[in-house]
C-alpha cells in the first residue's frame, strides 16, 4: 500500500519541480444533500470548484429517481456526468468514490455533500495517497465529521 502512496506522490512531484502537473480532481456531488432549496447552490460554483483544485478528471451529480429531466439536463450542460440510482444516491458515490482511488484515477478527491456517511471513503482515500476535500452546500449544511475527515474544507456561499 505504501509503494502506491510513494509512486504516487513521484507522479504529482515530476521528475522537475518546475514541470510540476496540476493534479487531477474527481468531484463527486450528492445530489439530493446538496442541491437543496435552502443551499441555494449553483451548478457553475461546484464545477468552480473542481477547476480551482485541479485538472478535471471526473465530475459526476448523483441524483435518484426523483431527479427532474431539466436538472438533469442543466447538468450535463455543465459538463457533469449524471448518475441516477433508484434510491439513496450514497452507496454508488461511496463505491465510485473508492474506485476511483484505488485506481489511481484522481490525485485529489472531493466530496460535496453534508451526509457523514462519505466519511469512511475520505478516510480510505487518505490511505491510498489521495488527497481529500469536503465541500459543504453553505454554513449550515456543513458536516463537521465530513470537514475533519478530509484535509481540506471548502463552504461553499462564504
Amino acid at each position: 500500500m505504501f509503494d502506491r502512496v510513494r509512486a504516487r506522490l513521484a507522479r504529482l512531484a515530476g521528475p522537475d519541480p518546475e514541470l510540476e502537473t496540476e493534479p487531477t480532481v474527481g468531484l463527486l456531488v450528492d445530489g439530493p444533500n446538496v442541491l437543496r432549496d435552502e443551499f441555494d447552490v449553483d451548478l457553475n460554483d461546484l464545477r468552480d470548484v473542481a477547476r480551482d483544485l485541479g485538472h478535471v478528471g471526473v465530475i459526476r451529480l448523483y441524483l435518484d429517481e426523483h431527479a427532474t429531466p431539466g436538472l438533469i439536463q442543466a447538468a450535463e450542460a455543465r459538463g457533469f456526468e449524471v448518475i441516477i440510482t433508484s434510491g439513496d444516491v450514497d452507496v454508488k458515490l461511496a463505491v465510485d468514490a473508492t474506485a476511483l482511488c484505488s485506481e489511481g484515477t484522481i490525485d485529489r478527491l472531493a466530496i460535496a455533500s453534508r451526509d457523514t456517511d462519505f466519511k469512511p471513503a475520505l478516510e480510505y482515500a487518505g490511505t491510498v495517497g489521495v488527497e481529500t476535500i469536503a465541500v459543504a452546500p453553505g454554513s449550515h449544511g456543513r458536516s463537521d465529521a465530513l470537514q475533519n475527515a478530509a484535509d481540506e474544507a471548502i463552504t461553499l456561499g462564504s
